[in-house]
């Protein structure tokens, strides 16, 4: 008689600052974790799928599994970029477990910072989302990616920064001591900026997101600006998403948290901490689902 396979669980989380894969058993103890770089499946589908796979390997390693004993694992991948049912199946395949649930981002973010309370997560880090929970119906605004959208995330705020400087150069905006600094960095030549946004990922963008939040509470006005435009685009979605006073709000993602001080009183009193992360609600995910007889 052979010997029955063990299941394991396999959570994923992955957007355009990386890739993180936790590795469980069936009970849902996490074994091993593991990261990788980006894995945005509209910017780069082959990178987010070769970046997920390595993040597995390395999530099985660190448990002490060999990749070849995870083939009857349940697994969830909540990954940035994936809009239809042709790339989640495509990323699926390349799993190689017995079943492989492959959504969005939006769908973990929410199961792990909200659980099963009522309100709204506005997922803000490289890209940003925002998604309503109300009992088992979930309501999403953004995730469009960087060209389209992305309003209020690190990507959007980098971006908007490099175009204030330019603005600066032509003397449309007001110079700032960020402004100046940013400047400099490209050896004073706008060109080079042009050149660097030719090129950039959104990524690249995000990089600058850390000192337009550290300068902003420094009282950089330029600063100040880009983040009171990231919070008024967040009321404004609020507004969509018939945000109450029933509802919760969860600023997630590294960069949401730092919006709060730039939000009304009225919202700001209703901000509660996640629950968890998208990580955690992905193996949340797997983990109902091998419950349910996967």
């Amino acid at each position: 008689m052979s010997k029955k396979a063990t299941r394991y669980l396999i959570g994923a989380d992955g957007g355009g600052s990386g890739c993180r894969v936790v590795l469980a058993d069936a009970s849902g103890k996490a074994l091993g974790q593991g990261v990788a770089g980006p894995a945005n499946a509209t910017t780069d589908l082959a990178q987010a799928i070769e970046n997920l796979r390595a993040a597995v390997k390395a999530a099985a390693r660190d448990a002490g599994v060999k990749r070849s004993a995870l083939g009857d694992s349940v697994a969830h991948v909540g990954l940035a970029g994936v809009l239809n049912a042709r790339v989640a199946g495509r990323i699926a395949a390349e799993l190689a477990v017995r079943q492989a649930r492959v959504t969005d981002d939006r769908v973990t973010s929410v199961a792990g910072a909200l659980g099963q309370r009522n309100g709204v997560l506005a997922a803000i880090g490289t890209g940003s989302t925002l998604a309503a929970q109300r009992g088992d119906t979930v309501q999403c605004i953004g995730g469009w990616g960087l060209n389209l959208g992305d309003q209020a995330s690190g990507a959007w705020l980098g971006r908007a920064l490099l175009e204030h400087v330019l603005l600066v150069h032509d003397g449309l905006a007001e110079a700032t001591a960020l402004s100046d600094t940013v400047l400099k960095e490209f050896n004073g030549d706008p060109g080079a900026i042009v050149t660097f946004a030719a090129r950039a990922r959104p990524s690249d963008y995000a990089g600058h997101a850390p000192r337009i939040v550290a300068t902003a509470l420094g009282g950089d006005s330029a600063a100040r600006g880009l983040m009171q435009r990231g919070a008024d685009y967040l009321v404004r979605a609020l507004k969509v998403l018939e945000f109450s006073d029933g509802d919760v709000l969860c600023l997630g993602g590294g960069l949401g948290p730092h919006y709060a001080g730039f939000l009304p009183e009225d919202i700001r009193a209703r901000i509660v901490k996640p629950e968890g992360t998208a990580l955690d609600g992905a193996l949340a995910l797997a983990r109902a689902a091998l419950e349910r007889g996967a």
